[in-house]
Formats: C-alpha cells, structure tokens, sequence
C-alpha cells in the first residue's frame, strides 16, 4: 500500500501532486481552506481530493468512493482516530486514512493516494 508524501504549507504558492512521472500544479496553496476539500480533475480523467488539516498539512487522495463509486471524498468530514488523520465519506460515512488511503472501517478497502508538495 502506498502512503502519500506530506507537506506542510503555510504561505502562498503551488499545491502539486506526484501524477505519473511529473508534478502536476492543481491549485494556489492560498486556496485551501483548514478542513475542507477540494476536488482536482486529472488529466487522465480521474479525480483527486485535496485537504489541508488545521495544521496546515496537505493531503490527497483519489476522490472516487469505492463504496458507492460517486465522486465526492472530497465533500467528506476530516477527524482523526488515534492520531490518524482521515475524511468521512459524506454518503456512508466509511472512513479513510489520508495518508495511507486505507480505509478504517474495512481493511479490504483502500482509495488512491497521491504524493503531494506544497511550497
């Protein structure tokens, strides 16, 4: 399992994500609300969530539910459970690892994640 590379920001600048062998600019730092998500379409078509925790660290994950398969991760809730931080799906509310994409409430289940840099 893969486990996202994370950045923490606090000024202006560029929110960048690993995609295939580039880095791929998807929006200003300044951008980002403490809590919330954004979602970034990719140029392949497929979709990441980006948040940024109240400490100012970035995270992303793909974006698609794999419980429902509806795109909205990123409309999620953040919480951490054990020092883990995570987003609540907004439909079913299964919870996933953003760092890891490991889903907390089935081990079987995972979504995407993405490196990420921040600067």
């Amino acid at each position: 399992m893969a486990t996202a590379t994370i950045t923490t920001a606090r000024g202006t600048g560029s929110v960048r994500l690993a995609h295939g062998e580039d880095w791929l600019t998807v929006c200003e730092r300044g951008l980002l609300i403490p809590g919330r998500g954004v979602a970034v379409l990719l140029p392949d078509g497929d979709q990441a969530a980006v948040f940024m925790d109240r400490a100012g660290r970035v995270y992303a994950i793909g974006n698609r539910d794999p419980f429902t398969g509806a795109y909205v991760l990123s409309r999620g809730l953040l919480g951490s459970a054990g020092g883990r931080p995570f987003v609540a799906s907004p439909l079913l509310k299964q919870r996933f690892d953003l760092a890891t994409g490991a889903c907390l409430d089935d081990e079987e289940v995972s979504v995407p994640v993405f490196a990420v840099r921040a600067d």
